[in-house]
């Protein structure tokens, strides 16, 4: 043990139920890291250590459902938090009431400064934000659970402090200079992110769920056949794959689970039972690649029950099929997992997915139509521009994977009409740098109760170009929606089965969501970040019924569609 040692990152407060709390740390040395909650039980866990760096992730037990607990982090004996940053203890509450819950979500979040320059160049901090206006709350107010969809650190695409420090290490001629190569290098861009004053603290003190996007790793991760057949003769592939899976497992993926999913984790009972670095070193090594090249091998996708309520995070990057003659979303493993998990008896049922499931109308016929070319509905030319254009735009959501589509539209259907549905089915995705809502109708549902929404918020600190939103306002008219969807039809493209029409949105500032549900009730609340000077804050974009409420107009406020 180190008498120096003190936290690094953290602490990240990540799983919490009625009976124990996990809280992960990144240390400076290899110590013993002790959490204790005010007037509750207490836990120490020996760091373990990976590629040199020091981590633990405490395992509470014994916490009381309904009961508020701030606490305190000691390494080696020494409190080390909380510390004297102007913010409020961090807290660990244990939920009160089954039927409740309170949900924030987003995605895709830049890291840079809080100055004039950035603020005003990339906008406020939605997670900035959120923290600010928590410190002064009643902490009964505050989200339940935060979850990231995405993009939580840009490996292909660093801040331009960190790429000044990457180009000091590499040379001119790198291909991939101005990006993170190792799993070094990937550590930064967590402690970058992970340690601003606003973001370590709401990180301390708000459970969370995490799923990596292809950001997290590099850009059109696993986008399309040809992309994988090219990305995998490049030198530095093997440190980049092994960086961005070990690094992701350890930040991200761990945290995710639940005590008992720990003990099931097998790597991760196999790195805590090595007894030095090399041998821990390695499994983490193996396990990134492996969860690369043989995908069914790791799962990164996983559920959490909030009392009467589910939610299932999707891993739809990761785990898909590539084949050209068979192009899946996710495998056949990862698909029958998920058909076990969304059939249950809840109250609510909640599908994480970075990708969104039902996009706008014209993007959705646009991917239909390049998916179709692309495996040579209009013949051989076409198929090598529609492989060109599937790539260069980023054609990669679900409805570029027309098999995956249908499946998931059955599945919400069986869900939907099933005995004992849920009050309804929301489907929470980011990645598209836009945000809206879309109220979605099955054929086999009519007169279910289950309502069907997609909910799309994107980003948390990210914006589009202007340019850019121009363009994606166009994709999202009825006009670009005739045009394209002859386009699909004409190369084959069969109208699905669900449909959908978006109901608010789409909007582009940064923000969050947030899902509030009360029993068989549940409302979403869409808030956008704004700046006065420095001064970080949300402000109402609308609150719009979901389910369970007589009528919309009993929550409606703000905007509605912004399609003409």
């Amino acid at each position: 043990m180190s008498d120096s040692a003190t936290i690094l990152i953290g602490p990240l407060l990540r799983h919490v139920d009625t009976e124990a709390a996990t809280v992960w740390v990144e240390t400076t040395a290899p110590s013993t890291v002790t959490v204790r909650l005010d007037d509750g039980p207490s836990a120490s866990e020996e760091t373990w250590t990976v590629h040199g760096h020091h981590f633990a992730l405490v395992i509470v037990e014994g916490i009381e459902a309904g009961t508020v607990y701030s606490y305190r982090v000691d390494i080696d004996g020494v409190e080390c938090w909380p510390i004297d940053d102007g913010f409020p203890d961090s807290l660990i509450c244990p939920p009160a009431r089954e039927d409740e819950l309170r949900l924030t979500f987003g995605s895709c979040r830049r890291t840079a400064p809080f100055d004039h320059e950035h603020l005003k160049s990339i906008g406020a901090d939605a997670l900035a934000a959120l923290a600010t206006r928590m410190a002064t709350a009643d902490p009964k107010t505050w989200p339940d659970v935060l979850v990231f969809l995405g993009d939580q650190v840009y490996a292909d695409n660093p801040s331009d402090e960190m790429v000044a420090k990457l180009e000091d290490l590499h040379d001119e001629d790198d291909p991939i200079r101005c990006e993170v190569h190792n799993f070094e290098e990937y550590t930064w861009l967590y402690e970058e992110s992970w340690k601003m004053p606003p973001i370590r603290w709401l990180l301390s003190t708000v459970p969370t769920c995490m799923i990596l996007d292809d950001h997290d790793l590099r850009d059109d991760w696993n986008s399309s056949w040809s992309w994988r057949q090219e990305i995998v003769k490049e030198p530095w592939w093997r440190d980049r794959v092994l960086g961005a899976f070990g690094s992701y497992w350890i930040y991200q993926h761990l945290g995710n689970l639940s005590p008992r999913e720990l003990k099931e984790e097998e790597a991760y009972m196999q790195m805590r039972q090595a007894t030095d670095e090399e041998t821990r070193s390695r499994i983490v090594d193996e396990l990134a690649w492996r969860a690369d090249s043989d995908p069914g091998s790791e799962r990164w996708s996983f559920y959490r029950d909030f009392g009467r309520n589910r939610l299932i995070v999707i891993d739809s990057r990761c785990s898909r099929t590539l084949d050209p003659d068979n192009r899946r979303m996710v495998d056949d493993v990862e698909w029958r997992w998920l058909v076990d998990k969304a059939n249950t008896s809840v109250d609510h049922l909640l599908v994480g997915t970075t990708l969104p499931y039902l996009l706008l109308p014209g993007i959705h016929d646009l991917e239909g139509w390049n998916e179709a070319t692309a495996e040579g509905a209009w013949g051989k030319t076409y198929a090598k521009l529609g492989e060109k254009i599937r790539r260069a735009v980023d054609l990669e959501h679900w409805a570029a994977f027309r098999t995956s589509f249908d499946e998931m539209a059955s599945l919400l259907n069986d869900v939907a009409s099933g005995d004992g549905a849920p009050a309804s089915v929301l489907v929470m995705s980011g990645d598209v740098h836009c945000s809206y809502t879309a109220e979605a109708h099955l054929p086999d549902a009519d007169n279910s109760p289950t309502r069907v929404h997609q909910l799309v918020m994107s980003p948390f600190r990210n914006p589009l170009q202007r340019t850019v939103r121009v363009i994606n306002r166009f994709l999202c008219s009825r006009v670009a929606h005739g045009l394209l969807g002859r386009a699909a039809r004409r190369a084959g493209v069969v109208e699905p089965d669900i449909t959908w029409a978006v109901d608010h949105g789409p909007w582009f500032e940064n923000g969050l969501m947030t899902v509030e549900i009360d029993g068989r009730a549940a409302k979403v609340i869409v808030e956008i970040a704004e700046h006065e000077g420095t001064e970080q804050k949300l402000k109402l974009r609308g609150e719009y019924a979901l389910s369970g409420l007589a009528s919309e107009d009993d929550v409606t406020v703000g905007a509605t569609s912004a399609l003409g």
